[in-house]
């Protein structure tokens, strides 16, 4: 299919999906086309690959196949087309709208052309007995097919403004619900540190730690622990530049501490420009108390394991003074059982020095 076939109906398919609003002016244009032109009946058509729409109260309907259409001939040459009787018109006469009883004789059509030159159907006009139309009645069709294409393209235009807003709107309620929902602390300041936006979990978290009601306008600063503003301002300073930075730090606000992961971010604008920055938090103090319980108890247990081979050693090393003090009696001699309950006791105060050393070792982390 050549590309500029495909363009055009991709404007077809465009004008398809439109809902018509403006159904009294469409009306009002092709009864006064019919009125101009001296007959009874004028149309609206789009003409698509295969399919002849016309105009049917707020939209476009299938009508008869491309090749029985009369309009997809004013589509092809886009120029007016008169038909003074399609009974003698060799391309006509053998169309099932001409053959039936009471069929199309007269006929004709001016094309329906956007701005950039794509060629969609037709406004046209027919009868059921032959005709002609004068220069001037040409004339005025073309001029209500311009004015046709004109409301097409507005309300083509309003149709998809109206859609590209409910799908604005779906996609804000679906931020808005997730902005709002979650538990992480979410701010948009400008390059002043002025708070834009900010979530409801940080407005909880100021109004608990200071009893006031945050609001965009304010500055940030003011809720910042006096022995970190420094560094805050640093690090939005950092951001401003281009640069993201991610933190874990104890913060405390008003008589309260928590640890927090913080994460700085530019805030851009649609043409990548910073306008200002995206902070979020994440309050991790539950993790951080998690883990400082598990270090302790991992250091009593260390501490015990420590204590206990220390006493497990004792009775060892007795056992091996023992059994010095045989061999230098000679009872090794008479006895070979001594030299396995010393293989037995060596290897168990190995194993004793094993656990010590890396209790040990541990203990130091």
């Amino acid at each position: 299919m050549p590309y500029n076939e495909l363009k055009r109906l991709e404007a077809v398919n465009r004008f398809l999906k439109v809902q018509v609003d403006k159904q009294e002016e469409f009306k009002e244009i092709t009864q006064l086309a019919a009125d101009i032109c001296g007959v009874p009946n004028a149309l609206i058509t789009l003409i698509g690959q295969d399919t002849e729409y016309i105009l049917f109260n707020d939209r476009f309907i299938p009508s008869s196949g491309r090749d029985e259409s009369f309009c997809h001939f004013v589509v092809e040459s886009a120029a007016i087309m008169v038909v003074p009787d399609a009974q003698l018109d060799p391309d006509l006469k053998s169309y099932a709208a001409v053959r039936r009883e009471a069929g199309i004789r007269f006929y004709a059509g001016a094309p329906l052309t956007t701005n950039d030159g794509q060629t969609l159907g037709s406004l046209c006009v027919f009868d059921q007995k032959p005709g002609q139309l004068t220069e001037i009645q040409k004339k005025m069709l073309q001029n209500l097919a311009k004015q046709v294409i004109q409301l097409l393209d507005f309300e083509s235009n309003l149709h998809f403004l109206k859609e590209q807003y409910l799908n604005a709107k779906k996609l804000e309620l679906k931020m808005n619900s997730f902005f709002e929902s979650t538990t992480s602390n979410h701010l948009l300041l400008d390059k002043d540190l002025n708070i834009i936006c900010c979530n409801k979990a940080v407005k909880e978290l100021i109004k608990k730690a200071y009893g006031v009601e945050m609001h965009p306008g304010m500055n940030i600063k003011q809720f910042i622990d006096a022995d970190y503003v420094a560094d805050f301002i640093n690090n939005c300073s950092i951001t401003l530049s281009g640069e993201s930075i991610r933190l874990e730090l104890l913060h405390n606000y008003g008589v309260s501490s928590s640890w927090f992961i913080e994460s700085y971010d530019p805030a851009r604008n649609n043409d990548g420009e910073i306008i200002g920055i995206s902070y979020n938090s994440i309050d991790i103090s539950k993790r951080i108390a998690s883990q400082q319980t598990a270090l302790a108890q991992q250091r009593k247990l260390n501490h015990i394991a420590f204590i206990q081979s220390h006493e497990f050693r004792r009775p060892v090393a007795t056992i091996k003074g023992m059994l010095n003090l045989m061999e230098m009696d000679g009872y090794d001699e008479n006895y070979p059982l001594l030299k396995v309950i010393r293989n037995s006791v060596n290897e168990i105060d190995d194993n004793i020095v094993e656990i010590v050393n890396f209790t040990v070792k541990n203990a130091e982390y």
